[in-house]
This record gives C-alpha cells, structure tokens and sequence, in this order.
C-alpha cells in the first residue's frame, strides 16, 4: 500500500488528505475515517449568512441567520439559529404596469423562526441587512413579540429589495 501511495500524484495525495484521515501506521486497525463536516460546523459564528430550510412549513424558503445559539439556550439544547426570512418573495416587475401595481407586486411577507442547525443548508450568500437591532433574541418566546418582529423584518426587507442588491435572495427558488 506504501509503495503504491509513493506512486500516486501530489495533487491527489493533498485530495485524500483533505477528506480522508489515515490512522497511524503503527495502530491495530489500518481503516480509513471519512471526515464529514456538519451543518453545524459550517453554520458556527456566521450570522447574516443565508441559509435555505429543508423542513417545516416554509421548507424550500431562504433565510438569514440573525443569532447562533451552538451550544443551545433556554429549552432547546441543541445547536439551533433564528432565522428572518421570505415566507413570499415579490414578485416580477415590469416598467409598463402601473406605480400601484409595481408597489403592490414588491411586497413581501417575512418569517422569524427558530431552526435546528440540521434542518438548514448553509449557501454562499451574505445577506447586508442589520437585522438584529429589529429582531430581538426573545423574538420568540411570545406570538406578540414575534408579530412585532415579523413586521419590522419586513420593512428592513422591503427596503433592500429596493435598492436592488442581494437579488438572489429576493427571488424563489425554482425546484
């Protein structure tokens, strides 16, 4: 095995080496562990991150992390984010219709949850909106707190959606 390892090329020695963690040659067991990273581990430390969830009710619908809690708070004790995100993104505009119906198609409706870290997917999109000074960390504890949060998310949301940027975040997903 040795000896065919030598033959192999740099490039895909440094391939197994990122995946694969070989045990030490002078232990019992000579098998190979493969090392797969969590959502978990993906999700640590990353607020403002768009994520897309995979259950529940708004499953298929993007969102972005407003606070991580890994190590879990309250009665969750498990790894878990609040998420504000689009339970209806706007729909297309187009410059012939009229000023009422452009602003009526930009309207969107937001969500405030939490979400198991297993149950989200982590993108590469960054979503620039400080949604935490609107979205309070007890946001959810209460169905008031959580409507007042809802509204205050959306405005932020809105707001964006008007300016143009992030788009990809403001349109749906297509599965």
């Amino acid at each position: 095995m040795i000896a065919r390892v030598r033959e192999l090329p740099i490039a895909f020695l440094f391939f197994l080496g990122l995946f694969f963690s070989f045990s030490s040659p002078f232990s019992s067991s000579s098998s190979l562990s493969c090392r797969k990273p969590t959502n978990s581990t993906l999700l640590h430390q990353q607020e403002k991150r768009v994520v897309i969830l995979l259950t529940g009710r708004h499953a298929g619908k993007k969102a972005a992390i407003v606070r991580n809690y890994d190590d879990g708070a309250g009665g969750r004790r498990y790894g878990h984010a609040l998420v504000v995100g689009l339970a209806r993104a706007p729909r297309k505009v187009t410059r012939k219709s009229s000023e009422a119906k452009q602003a009526k198609a930009s309207k969107l409706r937001a969500f405030v949850k939490d979400v198991n870290y297993t149950h989200v997917m982590p993108t590469r999109y960054t979503l620039d909106v400080d949604l935490k000074g609107a979205v309070g960390a007890d946001a959810t504890e209460s169905s008031a707190k959580r409507a007042d949060a809802r509204k205050a998310a959306k405005e932020l949301l809105e707001e964006k959606f008007k300016t143009g940027k992030n788009r990809w975040f403001f349109t749906k997903l297509r599965f």
